[in-house]
């Protein structure tokens, strides 16, 4: 089941945070970011797909528990990480590294640090299920004043790839068919639209 709605535990609202649909897939990741007083080490990391919300999510639990955030950690210098890790332990302020990958997956070379990462927890953001994507398309929709009707939406999703990727492309999609045709999106533009990004009725057979 996915709530639409904010994310909990009065975390600050900005205009693109209060809307951050909580479902199953990224469900265990915010309570994981909830309890942060319970982590046995003031430090954990957060892995998900591209445009999964990953990054948001940290920048909001940075602003709410006055912690720090640190996006594509494995990327970053070993030894700015060390040294946050480190902080992190003294001030009592929680880190939280995201990465597509867990620190087992990285390639660290200060030893230190390796096992300091992999004393810390790790919470995944998972690819998103149906009942998520579908409420996404329609956030999505929504937030760029496009007209489509909730049965245009039922119909598409279920039509493509279950990745936060395929559904940006399929609001692009309908976005840029809608335009072009400079009327609401009715299933026949929304079939455009799937055409557009290599769906049609065989494709979706072979789903």
């Amino acid at each position: 089941m996915t709530d639409q709605i904010a994310l909990p535990f009065q975390w600050p609202a900005e205009e693109n945070e209060r809307d951050f649909i909580v479902g199953d897939a990224n469900r265990t990741a915010v309570r994981h970011l909830e309890h942060w007083s319970l982590w046995p080490v003031m430090a954990s990391v957060l892995t998900g797909p591209r445009k999964s919300g990953r990054s948001l999510l940290g920048r909001i639990f940075a602003a709410k528990t006055g912690g720090r955030f640190i996006d594509n950690a494995e990327g970053q210098d070993e030894e700015r990480l060390f040294h946050a890790w480190n902080a992190a332990q003294a001030d009592r302020k929680p880190l939280l590294l995201a990465a597509d990958q867990p620190p087992a997956r990285w390639k660290i070379k200060l030893p230190d640090l390796r096992s300091r990462l992999l004393a810390s927890q790790h919470v995944a953001i998972e690819e998103p299920d149906l009942a998520l994507m579908t409420a996404l398309v329609e956030k999505l929709i929504n937030n760029r004043g496009l007209d489509a009707r909730p049965d245009v939406v039922r119909y598409v999703v279920p039509r493509i790839e279950r990745s936060y990727v395929a559904l940006a492309r399929l609001v692009d999609a309908l976005d840029e068919a809608a335009l072009a045709r400079r009327r609401p999106i009715t299933l026949a533009v929304a079939k455009e639209a799937l055409a557009a990004i290599g769906v049609t009725e065989d494709t979706y057979r072979l789903l």
